[in-house]
């Protein structure tokens, strides 16, 4: 009996964590930046107007940045629910663009619609990098203070809008600064 105590004690152990597995939420991947000041950025302007984007433009505003790039099928996704969330002003919406070539993410704004106050063109990927970025699209919540409050992995559902995005940014809001 002793000699299957250890193996079975193993077995026991590594369905237990199997089983605590299967249950988290791999859209849920903790971010280090929460709670801390957003990485600083300073980029050119998509549109090539020759004007430079900074985080330091948003001190003072909750807003969210959304990481995208024309070439990302599940930008596709979340794009109208940012057109309507930007149509609505319920917050500005800052697009990161992301390792693009400029002509295609113009082109496809002109097609899809721009929902963003302001695009700062991230062609080598770097700030993406800076904000610990695994793939587009992933978006954030920033604080009037410049702090990350949220990072969300994957396309934006209605189900994140009207559960967690858009409550925090009414909280946020609220806080002053």
């Amino acid at each position: 009996m002793n000699r299957f105590s250890l193996p079975l004690g193993i077995f026991v152990t590594m369905v237990a964590l199997l089983a605590v597995g299967l249950t988290l939420n791999p859209r849920e991947i903790p971010s280090p930046f929460i709670g801390k000041p957003a990485p600083e950025f300073l980029l050119p302007a998509l549109d090539e107007n020759a004007s430079q984007i900074s985080n330091e433009t948003f001190k003072g505003k909750v807003w969210v940045l959304n990481v995208w790039a024309s070439w990302c099928v599940a930008c596709r996704q979340e794009h109208p629910l940012l057109m309507d969330v930007a149509n609505r002003k319920l917050v500005t919406i800052v697009g990161l663009n992301y390792k693009d070539k400029r002509s295609d993410a113009l082109e496809w704004l002109q097609r899809h619609g721009d929902p963003y106050r302001h695009i700062p063109f991230d062609e080598a990927g770097n700030v993406a990098i800076d904000y610990g970025v695994y793939g587009v699209p992933e978006t954030f919540v920033i604080d009037k203070a410049g702090i990350v409050r949220l990072k969300h992995i994957g396309p934006v559902t209605l189900e994140d809008l009207k559960n967690t995005i858009l409550p925090l940014v009414s909280e946020l809001e609220r806080i002053e600064s």
